[in-house]
């Protein structure tokens, strides 16, 4: 799933924005909860407890300044599309809000691709997780593994790279363990993003 902000702008200003988003990613992925009003989006942090009823598996995600990334699988029929319509609206209400603006935020509704064959699935993970790193090249997403490339990505905290790599930066939120149905998952995420170098076989379910 993609997003990006109306006319390619920037759709979090700093940190607290992105820490609201995330915590909405969290407290929305519920089929029992009701859509936060605009007090409790002000007040919202990041201590909110998961969804029990969840519309989908977060899987990966990552926030950049302009747009975001997710990797989801539906729990429930239409999860996906109630999940991220949620997500739209009261993440715009937050934004539009706190800096006195109106209308919409996001560039359209969210696009999608669906991934039908298993191999590409961990990377498409990949991919999300290099984007604060990626680079073009042929009008093809590339990552260089460089060292200071790496090291950027350990920084960043606005993804599940992190959590990935056994650092726990978003307790709760992922649920990373229904990839192990469909592949092995590496023990050394690093390491195994280290290696990987060629996204040309998932050009076809790239979508930014």
């Amino acid at each position: 799933m993609y997003n990006r902000g109306v006319d390619e702008r920037p759709v979090f200003m700093d940190d607290p924005d992105r820490e609201l988003f995330v915590t909405l990613l969290l407290i929305l992925n519920d089929a029992d909860v009701i859509s936060p009003c605009r007090q409790m989006l002000l007040n919202t942090t990041s201590s909110v407890v998961g969804g029990v009823h969840r519309l989908v598996n977060l899987i990966a995600f990552c926030l950049m300044n302009n747009h975001y990334h997710l990797v989801l699988q539906e729990v429930v029929e239409g999860g996906i599309s109630k999940f991220m319509q949620r997500l739209g609206t009261a993440y715009t209400m937050y934004f539009n809000e706190k800096y006195d603006r109106s209308g919409s935020l996001f560039q359209g509704r969210f696009k999608s691709r669906y991934i039908e064959d298993e191999k590409y699935l961990m990377s498409v993970v990949d991919y999300t997780h290099i984007n604060p790193v990626s680079h073009k090249k042929n009008g093809e997403q590339s990552f260089e593994r460089r060292a200071s490339d790496l090291q950027i990505l350990d920084a960043y905290q606005w993804s599940s790279y992190g959590d990935y790599c056994g650092k726990g930066l978003h307790p709760g939120l992922l649920q990373r363990e229904v990839l192990l149905d469909y592949l092995d998952m590496p023990r050394d995420y690093r390491a195994w993003l280290k290696e990987v170098h060629d996204f040309s076989e998932i050009n076809h379910l790239m979508i930014d």
